[in-house]
């Protein structure tokens, strides 16, 4: 089983690579996000150990599940699910570093007051909405620079950048049209000086086009299905993308 999940990512970082050497980019530039949703502590554990410790959880009752076990290891945890606001006090007891899902104002505004009421500051990747489809969420990509000044208002709140879902489709253009969008909002945010908004972050790209968004400046790419295997669940299990 440990042997798997360490070729599967050797696999990945080679990818990663050569995707980096087709685009005439430093591999440094890009990091690995493991995504781990339904994989067992003691799977993720395998990574950790090997030195993979950037990982990521959708669903805040699995980051509660696993936290106990995975505290021997040390690691680095984001939250990349749709965080509703009444699991803001939730979340923040689980040594998150960042959430790469912050699409709105009031939970904004509430994840400040909670913050404030904590001591506590956290960094935050603004999610947009570049495939422009209704099942996502995410903020339209008309509305970032407002929403981005906004945040920025928050002390408690640190911006280091977008974050995008792209297209499930299988066309290439089509994929690409979506990093490509996020890469025009991050330098225009980044030709305005917002103070308190740092964009050196592009979380973008999953197993099936991370090439694509590679190419397109990704820093970030999330990986879970090509590293630990098939889910018993839908993708849309996960990823909320349902909003009723």
């Amino acid at each position: 089983m440990g042997e798997e999940i360490l070729e599967n990512i050797a696999v990945i970082k080679e990818r990663i690579n050569n995707a980096c050497k087709h685009s005439n980019r430093n591999p440094d530039e890009v990091k690995l996000l493991l995504a781990t949703k339904t994989v067992s502590a003691d799977r993720i554990k395998i990574a950790l150990q090997a030195g993979h410790t950037l990982i990521a959880e959708n669903k805040i009752q699995e980051i509660k599940e696993k936290y106990e076990a995975l505290q021997e290891v040390p690691h680095t945890n984001h939250f990349i699910g749709h965080l509703q606001t009444n699991k803001i006090k939730d979340l923040l007891k689980y040594n998150v570093s960042c959430i790469q899902s912050l699409d709105r104002l009031d939970l904004a505004e509430k994840l400040h007051q909670r913050l404030l009421f904590e001591s506590k500051t956290i960094e935050v990747l603004i999610q947009v909405n570049t495939s422009n489809e209704e099942s996502k969420f995410g903020v339209h990509p008309n509305n970032v620079i407002e929403l981005v000044k906004e945040v920025a208002k928050f002390e408690t709140l640190k911006i280091k950048g977008l974050m995008t879902i792209g297209l499930f489709s299988a066309e290439t253009e089509k994929v690409r049209e979506c990093f490509r969008l996020l890469r025009k909002i991050q330098q225009e945010i980044i030709s305005l000086n917002i103070p308190n908004v740092e964009m050196q972050e592009l979380s973008m790209g999953m197993s099936g086009d991370m090439e694509t968004a590679i190419a397109e400046g990704a820093t970030i790419v999330r990986v879970g299905t090509a590293i630990f295997g098939q889910r018993i669940y839908p993708d849309s299990y996960y990823w909320n993308e349902n909003k009723n």
